[in-house]
C-alpha cells in the first residue's frame, strides 16, 4: 500500500513540504499538489499564493539539477519521458522534418562602366554647337569684365553641351555627367592659369582667364564625344 504524502506545511521553508510532497515525487504529484495548494487559498491571498508558485518551481529546479547530475528522480524520470515522447511525435522529429526548397543563387551584380567614344561630330551637330559656343566665348572676352558674367555663360555653355551630348547619344544623365567632369577640371585649370598669368599685362580680367579653359573644354565635348 503506498504511503501518504506528508500534509502541507505553508510555513515551511522546504519546497516539498510547502506543498505536501516528498522528495523524489513524480512529476504528475508535483503538478497535481500545486494545483491542490492553490485551490485550498482564498483568490485574492495572492502572497500565499505566490510562494506555492515559488515552491512549485523549486521543486522542479530541484529535479532539473539532478537530472544533470545524473540522479534521476522520479518527477525528473517523467518529465524526461514527457520530453522523449515530445520530441518523438512533434512535428519537428527528425522523420516528419519536411525538407526546404533551396532557394535560387541571385545573380552576381556587374558593374559596366562604358568610356567615352571620341567620335567627331558631323552636320548640324557640329556646327550648331561650335557657332553657340563661338558666340560665348566672343561673349565673354567682349562682356565678361562684368561681374556674374563668366558664369552666366558657363552655365549657358554647359547647358548647350548636354543637349549636344543628348542629340548624339540618347543618354541624358551620362551627358550631365560628363558636362559635370569637364566643369571641374576647366575650372582647376582656369585657377591655375588665372593664378600663373597674374599681373601678366593681359587685357583681360581673372574670372575671364579662368573660364576661358572650362568654355574650350565644353565646346570640345559636346562635339568629340559620341
Amino acid at each position: 500500500m503506498a504511503q501518504a504524502p506528508p500534509p502541507a506545511n505553508s510555513d515551511s521553508n522546504d519546497p516539498y513540504e510547502r506543498l505536501g510532497l516528498k522528495p523524489g515525487a513524480s512529476f504528475e504529484a508535483v503538478q497535481n499538489a500545486k494545483v491542490a495548494r492553490l485551490a485550498e487559498l482564498p483568490a485574492d491571498d495572492m502572497k500565499a499564493r505566490a510562494q506555492v508558485e515559488t515552491a512549485y518551481d523549486a521543486v522542479l529546479m530541484q529535479s532539473l539539477k539532478e537530472r544533470q547530475l545524473g540522479q534521476l528522480t522520479g518527477a525528473a524520470a517523467t518529465a524526461s519521458k514527457q520530453e522523449a515522447g515530445g520530441s518523438s511525435s512533434g512535428p519537428l522529429s527528425g522523420g516528419n522534418l519536411t525538407r526546404l526548397p533551396s532557394l535560387p543563387a541571385m545573380p552576381k551584380p556587374q558593374l559596366s562602366i562604358a568610356m567615352p567614344e571620341l567620335n567627331l561630330a558631323e552636320g548640324e551637330q557640329l556646327w550648331q554647337p561650335l557657332a553657340a559656343q563661338g558666340l560665348l566665348l566672343v561673349a565673354l572676352l567682349l562682356v565678361g569684365q562684368q561681374a556674374g558674367t563668366p558664369e552666366l555663360l558657363l552655365s549657358v555653355a554647359a547647358l548647350i553641351t548636354i543637349a549636344n551630348l543628348q542629340r548624339r547619344s540618347r543618354k541624358f544623365f551620362r551627358g550631365v555627367g560628363l558636362t559635370v567632369l569637364v566643369l571641374i577640371v576647366g575650372t582647376l585649370l582656369g585657377g591655375l592659369a588665372s593664378s600663373g598669368l597674374a599681373g601678366s599685362g593681359l587685357p583681360i580680367t581673372a574670372a575671364q582667364l579662368a573660364a576661358l579653359p572650362t568654355l574650350i573644354l565644353l565646346a570640345a565635348l559636346s562635339v568629340l564625344v559620341d
